[in-house]
């Protein structure tokens, strides 16, 4: 039996999408199952019989289960160093761990304040002093990523790496609520949109049809 990735809803589920974009992008051949998010006890048992988490994403190899975005990127780029999820280059490669690592326990305020909802209309609100400030530190990250390690290709490291993957939500959200950014971040948002692992994830999220009302209130 191959990978099977459990995944919530692709309109709402950012931290599915991470590792989703990053199998697809590298050529990870897997099977997907999508399990509805905050729709009753059934589909979160349903959850809880795959990761005894009790939240997707879940990569389930045969007799072993792997959980939390980073860490199911973590075991893919050990199972299939041909891959190449991180940057070849070592100094390169820390550096995107280490901004991987910031996405994933960081950014609260930009995270409940600019929810991933990708079907939204496009429209701003007003933002908290923290979350503005998220953006900043966002644009940052890119800008010096561009700078430093983007000389090869559109993305943060040249070619498209775990760390793309990883900020993919982020495109999301800076889109959804009509972020005013820098030029260089928005040419990089225009590489990652036109990517096709990120553009069919946009697909998929925008035929969904379920709505979760506490995520449809800004």
């Amino acid at each position: 039996m191959g990978l099977v990735l459990y995944i919530g809803n692709k309109n709402y589920s950012s931290w599915s999408m991470r590792p989703w974009v990053a199998m697809k992008a590298a050529g990870i051949a897997f099977d997907e199952v999508m399990i509805p998010l905050y729709t009753g006890a059934a589909d979160k048992q349903r959850i809880l019989d795959v990761t005894p988490s009790g939240k997707v994403p879940a990569l389930v190899d045969g007799g072993i289960t792997v959980w939390d975005s980073i860490a199911i990127i973590e075991y893919l780029a050990e199972k299939f160093p041909d891959a190449k999820l991180w940057p070849s280059d070592g100094e390169a490669r820390a550096h995107a761990r280490s901004i991987s690592a910031e996405m994933h326990g960081g950014f609260g305020p930009l995270r409940k304040e600019c929810g991933m909802n990708i079907r939204r209309a496009i429209r701003a609100k007003e933002l908290s002093d923290d979350a503005t400030a998220n953006i900043a530190r966002v644009e940052e990250i890119w800008i010096e990523c561009r700078k430093r390690y983007g000389m090869g290709g559109p993305f943060l490291f040249g070619a498209f790496t775990a760390a793309d993957a990883m900020y993919a939500p982020v495109v999301h959200r800076l889109r959804t609520y009509a972020i005013d950014v820098q030029p260089t971040t928005r040419a990089y948002m225009d590489a990652m949109w036109n990517h096709p692992s990120f553009a069919e994830w946009t697909t998929g999220a925008l035929a969904e049809t379920l709505v979760i009302e506490r995520f449809e209130q800004d």
